[in-house]
């Protein structure tokens, strides 16, 4: 082969064939999928959802409940109430409230929320008491269930709002918990700090019965107004006699202050809880604890 002549190129690879671009879906396609990518979703929601449904209550079943007043203990109640909501019903002060499904095997039973709004014996008799048809809510208990030590009162708590009738003691003989200071570092009455307008803010949503303002008909918080150079919210709205004082004790500093201090009249109503203008509150309500001197 002479130097001029080149050689043969070789054969070019034969071209491969363009792959056809796909249609577009139509829009019924489109649609299925999407339906069947819902319907993908919301099964595997429900799925999580049946576990946690499951799980949840387990977790705030042990969170007590603030029971109405006159319940029995815990395992005993939540057995014979039926959860009609009677005593939802004859609350004035709409204090009771009914479990939803986090309760677990508590659910629809009657409960307290003492911060939101608290009992303050606004209907005297303890209507919640009369209109419980199972026991579950009792003046007395039956013989053959015992009280806990500690939950029966030693008297008969004396309302303040009837102190002056000739029977002013409220027919209560055990009590639904009792007020404890869990947060001392916030509490006004240990600053020495006061109070000046509405207890818990304008827009507080709970009521009670003042007996300076009207003896019968609970009012609305939010509408009245303090003016006090050292708090002493708890003890000037507490509806049992001798239930809470402000006492000087010592700090753990060494130094004198004031300070909450429960007594054993102190029947767990929770309204110096509902009361208290610090945010979280400065004390509160534990739920079927007994006394200890």
């Amino acid at each position: 082969m002479s130097q001029d002549e080149k050689p043969d190129a070789p054969p070019a690879a034969a071209e491969k064939p363009t792959a056809r671009a796909k249609p577009p879906l139509s829009r019924a396609k489109r649609q299925e999928l999407r339906r069947k990518f819902l319907r993908t979703l919301l099964l595997t929601g429900g799925i999580v959802g049946a576990g946690l449904s499951g799980f949840l209550p387990l977790v705030y079943a042990r969170t007590p409940r603030l029971r109405p007043p006159g319940a029995l203990d815990e395992k005993d109640f939540l057995a014979s109430c039926i959860k009609c909501g009677q005593c939802v019903q004859v609350c004035p002060v709409d204090a009771i409230r009914l479990a939803d499904l986090v309760d677990g095997v508590g659910v629809g039973a009657p409960y307290i929320d003492a911060r939101r709004q608290a009992c303050d014996f606004s209907c005297d008799a303890v209507q919640c008491i009369l209109a419980c048809p199972t026991g579950s809510l009792t003046y007395k208990k039956p013989a053959f269930l015992e009280a806990r030590p500690g939950a029966p009162l030693a008297a008969k708590p004396i309302l303040l709002a009837k102190e002056n009738d000739p029977e002013p003691t409220l027919n209560l003989s055990e009590r639904m918990g009792v007020a404890r200071l869990t947060r001392p570092e916030v509490c006004l009455a240990i600053k020495g700090k006061g109070v000046k307008g509405p207890a818990r803010g304008h827009t507080f949503r709970g009521k009670m019965r003042y007996v300076r303002i009207d003896r019968w008909k609970p009012v609305p918080i939010a509408g009245v107004r303090y003016d006090v150079e050292e708090c002493d919210l708890c003890v000037r709205e507490c509806p049992v006699k001798g239930a809470i004082s402000i006492e000087t004790v010592y700090a753990p500093d060494g130094s004198l202050r004031k300070s909450p201090v429960v007594h054993e009249p102190c029947v767990g109503c929770g309204v110096c809880e509902m009361i208290c203008p610090t945010e979280p509150g400065s004390i509160e309500i534990v739920p079927r604890e007994v006394w200890r001197a």
